[in-house]
């Protein structure tokens, strides 16, 4: 089992940034990839960025690539979510998830779940 608790949303101008975290609790964490996810209001939920506990390893949507970095502290048992360049339509309630499997960017491949955090960019 595995527990995530998300923090940092916000409101924040166009342009401006914000620092999403997800504290994780539970086994064998360093076998996981950490997903980070988001869903606007009549969306369905999508892909924004993923790391490897183990290795740091990182992928990333295109819509963010180039603007959004995930990063984890083993220490802490966290990965963030920091986000550059915000723009309106990154609104939308942002997830953290976690899977033992590398490379899923479909929400199905992402068993534990984070209860979201809102992130609203206003222009």
């Amino acid at each position: 089992q595995v527990q995530l608790v998300e923090s940092g949303g916000g409101l924040v101008q166009a342009g401006g940034s914000l620092r999403l975290s997800c504290a994780a609790s539970g086994r064998t964490l360093s076998t996981y990839t950490m997903g980070w996810f988001r869903q606007a209001p009549g969306k369905e939920r999508e892909f924004v960025g993923t790391i490897s506990w183990s290795s740091g390893r990182t992928r990333y949507a295109d819509s963010v690539k180039g603007r959004f970095t995930t990063s984890r502290d083993n220490a802490k048992n966290t990965v963030y979510l920091q986000m550059n360049s915000l723009k309106p339509e990154d609104t939308a309630v942002y997830y953290c998830a976690a899977s033992s499997l590398w490379g899923r960017v479909d929400p199905a491949g992402y068993p534990y779940w984070g209860q979201g955090t809102q992130v609203t960019v206003s222009s």
